[in-house]
């Protein structure tokens, strides 16, 4: 078949739609998306199309469209080697598949991917030229590149980096570890680290972040995550358990699909006014006597300073600070305490990306705690150790080799170590948001960077020339992004979803494996091209000598398994291991202590209401409120408010997919229609959105989801980056920015 352009009409969103249908839609929108700055190619090459009369052959794969490692299950026809159609996986425990997983076929088959390694031909800092390597060219200049750097500077020098997807860290770890570099970082520097250090503080290593509503359930409180749009895949349970009669309790700065379908009671405040909020929650629970008297007397550490802090919060302050009506905040409180067991459902992201994070948010880890629905049924429970433990939809354990970290005294030599001493406590990946710190003082001068996308920083530009400032750097991604990629040295294609063996899926006591396709053109998966680099710098043996089937089946052996890579490819609906049913009251019968003790995994032993590990690094064990650095001025009257998720976008990814782009083809911002009038601005004007640190421009979308003087704009644009508007304001305890904090002006373009 030659190379076409088809020009069916275009299709209903279905979650059964074919390749063909997809090209089918590009083109309908074609004249649409080609007035957008993307520039779409609908000319898709003659090797994605196969014989409409060959047999056709099902496969299963797992996508990884939205959440960054396997989550829901696809079902794949395939002909000729090429996947036509795909639809929902049947007896799968996430589905059904979305508006990103059913249109990854247009990306699978967009002529724009890189097939090829690719190196730099032009001088940094000029317009990139590349040319077309082989993979033994590109293995052997990253050794020599890489080793170089280690003898002249020391291992510690090679920046080890993991971005969309997190399926290859376990490997990147294992190749950073083995090299003897301790700067091994990833995405979750900004991500959703901070509520994993924030669990810790709280409950101890091993402590968990929240728990969605169970069949004993009676309440919930959601802080700040709409999972309509960034969790669809969980969203249906969460919607069974309001039908079921379970209360919500919504936290959020906007009026998000999320709290429309569940809010009994939705906190609607200021952003980055959460520690405050929290603090007047906390203020009820103590001064109305919810709190339960028996599990706070004996299991938590810090009560009585607690109780003092929180009087300085009453309602009605927490109303002047927050926005928040000082009834609503009372009524919340009682109906959390009169609906118990209650549970917690906590944003990775969202509210986290703020300056008050480390504190604000164990102060919502406090919540449960006090209510005494912590270790009990339908409340927040530690998890029994499954019948495997797995890097599968994890980012470390049993196939890094974090006790030859630890022995080789790697955390001592860390670049972080200074600027964010608890995440290097208790973390042992490095943060990465002063990377333009540790290139400028020649910390750090070369880099691995898989799936990376330099606009996920604060303040973008600065990202972008560290890495070009770097001796020698190399991306490994679908595309080259220029965003990205005009600032590395090399290029190499990897292997998308439908493409890869690795990793395997578990969910609970079930565990799948996908059946791939021949990757497209040169393209290889992560975990194969992160294994051959590892024997290229002369790991051998170490990396399996480049087998993916041979690290998957010592990854199963390490988490406890005897299932092999041959056993999942022969079941291809997945293995079921046996159940392990959890109990209640684990803290009493020892069951989560590492020691065996009765208790938690805290140095005292409890729930640590003020944290003995903050006050050992300097700082205030409460969860102290703070101001955000900037607020609102006469200049910049609006809250900036950034980071907020699509329901078919993620991040920066399959914006240049036109099946897609046709929901959302120009980058917007949200704003009250109280300020649009303000400005004289009407729903989809073109709009310069600005403050002390640049412009941009964007379209306005005039709305109720937002307050008057609070804006709320997505991420991820390279053609509008509103991360050339945030600031490198650093919460001190997890490193994270804040970018729903940041102040902006808005005037028609």
């Amino acid at each position: 078949m030659n190379d076409q352009i088809i020009t069916d009409p275009a299709l209903a969103l279905t979650d059964d739609l074919s390749r063909r249908g997809f090209v089918a839609s590009a083109a309908a929108v074609g004249l649409a998306a080609s007035a957008t700055t993307w520039g779409f190619n609908i000319l898709h090459p003659r090797d994605a199309f196969a014989d409409p009369n060959s047999p056709i052959e099902v496969k299963y794969s797992m996508c990884d469209m939205c959440n960054h490692v396997p989550k829901c299950g696809m079902k794949c026809f395939v002909q000729e080697g090429k996947v036509i159609r795909v639809t929902s996986r049947e007896d799968f425990p996430n589905a059904p598949i979305c508006s990103k997983g059913v249109a990854s076929l247009q990306e699978l088959y967009d002529p724009d991917r890189i097939l090829d390694p690719m190196v730099r031909t032009t001088p940094k800092g000029q317009a990139p030229a590349w040319k077309k390597i082989t993979w033994d060219e590109a293995y052997k200049t990253i050794a020599e590149k890489f080793n170089g750097v280690k003898a002249k500077y020391g291992a510690d020098a090679v920046l080890f980096y993991c971005g969309d997807p997190k399926e290859m860290r376990p490997v990147m770890t294992r190749l950073a570890t083995w090299f003897g570099s301790s700067s091994n970082g990833t995405e979750s520097s900004v991500c959703s680290t901070a509520t994993q250090i924030c669990a810790q503080l709280t409950f101890g290593p091993g402590g968990p972040s929240g728990a969605t509503p169970s069949a004993n359930t009676k309440s919930c409180l959601i802080w700040s995550q709409n999972a309509a749009w960034s969790q669809p895949y969980a969203f249906s349970a969460l919607l069974d358990a309001r039908e079921r009669g379970v209360k919500f309790v919504m936290v959020d700065p906007r009026v998000t699909p999320s709290v429309e379908s569940l809010a009994d009671i939705h906190l609607q405040l200021r952003p980055g006014t959460d520690g405050a909020l929290v603090a007047g929650m906390i203020n009820q629970i103590i001064e109305n006597n919810y709190y339960d008297r028996e599990f706070v007397e004996n299991w938590t550490h810090g009560f009585d300073q607690l109780k003092e802090y929180v009087k300085d919060y009453p309602p009605q302050k927490v109303q002047e600070i927050t926005w928040v009506p000082a009834e609503k905040l009372i009524a919340a409180a009682k109906l959390l305490y009169d609906n118990a067991p209650s549970t917690m459902v906590t944003s990775a992201k969202g509210a986290c990306h703020q300056e008050n994070v480390g504190n604000f948010q164990r102060g919502v880890m406090m919540i449960p705690a006090l209510l005494g629905s912590l270790e009990v049924s339908g409340g927040i429970m530690w998890g029994m150790r499954g019948p495997i433990s797995l890097d599968g939809n994890a980012t470390t354990g049993a196939f890094s080799i974090e006790s030859t970290y630890n022995a080789q005294g790697f955390r001592q030599r860390r670049h972080d170590l200074k600027d964010f001493p608890v995440w290097a406590e208790l973390i042992y990946l490095m943060q990465t948001v002063k990377l333009p710190e540790y290139v400028k003082d020649g910390k750090i001068r070369a880099g691995l960077f898989c799936g990376t996308n330099a606009m996920m920083w604060p303040n973008t530009p600065l990202y972008q020339k560290a890495i070009q400032d770097l001796e020698f750097s190399v991306g490994i991604d679908y595309y080259a992004r220029y965003w990205t990629h005009d600032f590395m040295d090399m290029v190499l294609p990897a292997a998308m979803c439908y493409e890869r063996d690795a990793t395997v899926g578990v969910y609970g006591n079930r565990i799948f494996m996908r059946q791939k396709i021949t990757p497209q053109g040169q393209a290889r998966e992560d975990w194969q091209i992160l294994l051959e680099i590892g024997c290229a710098l002369g790991g051998g043996e170490f990396f399996f000598d480049g087998s993916v089937e041979k690290a998957i089946d010592f990854n199963l052996k390490q988490g406890g398994s005897d299932i092999t890579y041959q056993q999942l490819k022969a079941n291809p609906q997945g293995l079921t291991l046996p159940t392990v049913q959890n109990e209640p009251k684990k803290h009493v019968s020892g069951k989560i202590r590492s020691d065996g003790k009765p208790g938690f995994n805290t140095p005292t032993g409890k729930i640590e209401l003020v944290s003995t590990v903050l006050e050992k690094h300097g700082f205030n064990g409460l969860p102290i409120y703070k101001e955000p650095t900037y607020m609102p001025t006469k200049e910049y009257p609006l809250l900036l408010n950034t980071g907020s998720r699509l329901p078919f976008y993620t991040h920066s990814k399959l914006r240049g997919l036109p099946w897609l782009n046709q929901f959302m083809p120009d980058p917007v911002i949200r704003m009250n229609k109280i300020d649009a009038e303000d400005r004289g601005i009407q729903d989809g004007d073109w709009v310069r959105v600005f403050n002390f640190q640049g412009e941009i421009k964007v379209r306005a979308a005039i709305t109720n989801m937002v307050m008057p003087g609070v804006t709320d704009i997505y991420h991820g644009w390279a053609v509008a980056d509103v991360n050339k508007l945030t600031t490198r304001n650093f919460c001190p305890i997890t490193g994270f920015p804040g970018f729903s904090t940041g102040v902006c002006e808005i005037a028609k373009a």
